[in-house]
């Protein structure tokens, strides 16, 4: 199964840490977590008003946001994950400029590629190759550009706000559908 996924985190650091993630499946189930133990210092001020302004208000509104959600502590959402991930057979896992987002799935669910359960590829697709070819750019230019304004040439649109992890997550899934 393909799971397209987002993470939103405190920074493009080492010690960074997660404060959401999003997973959407080829077949369309979601999931939507919010992580109440990320380091609150390492938040300056584009992330609040990017980052910790989008995410949920509440829990109704929390529940909007996806099939399955979650708010809690790492621990905790790794359980939910790791439950909700268990009704896929296989997992081959795509996200766009994945480097981060990749390290901290791992290190949430597994702890280290090692630890991954069967039948979870531990290789990342990165759909801004993919992109870059499409468009037959770099992939400097493919980072460059909107990912929306990818979608919107083709009239594709996705509800939500951008740098909201399960929004990019319906984002990398629609780029992908349309590249292939």
């Amino acid at each position: 199964m393909k799971i397209f996924f987002d993470t939103e985190f405190t920074g493009l650091h080492k010690n960074t840490t997660l404060i959401s993630i999003g997973l959407v499946s080829e077949l369309g189930n979601s999931f939507y977590a919010e992580l109440t133990d990320y380091d609150e210092l390492q938040i300056d001020n584009w992330l609040k008003n990017n980052i910790i302004n989008n995410l949920s208000k509440n829990e109704e509104d929390l529940k909007t946001f996806a099939d399955h959600t979650i708010k809690g502590n790492s621990v905790n959402v790794a359980k939910v994950l790791l439950n909700w991930l268990d009704q896929f057979d296989t997992i081959e896992w795509y996200s766009d400029v994945s480097h981060y987002d990749f390290v901290l799935l791992i290190d949430l669910l597994f702890g280290n590629a090692l630890n991954m359960k069967k039948g979870c590829s531990a290789v990342c697709h990165d759909i801004n190759q993919d992109i870059a070819t499409y468009l037959s750019i770099t992939e400097t230019e493919a980072f460059d550009m909107s990912r929306e304004k990818i979608l919107k040439r083709s009239n594709i649109s996705i509800k939500g706000n951008k740098h909201n992890s399960i929004y990019d997550a319906f984002v990398i899934k629609a780029i992908y559908k349309l590249i292939y």
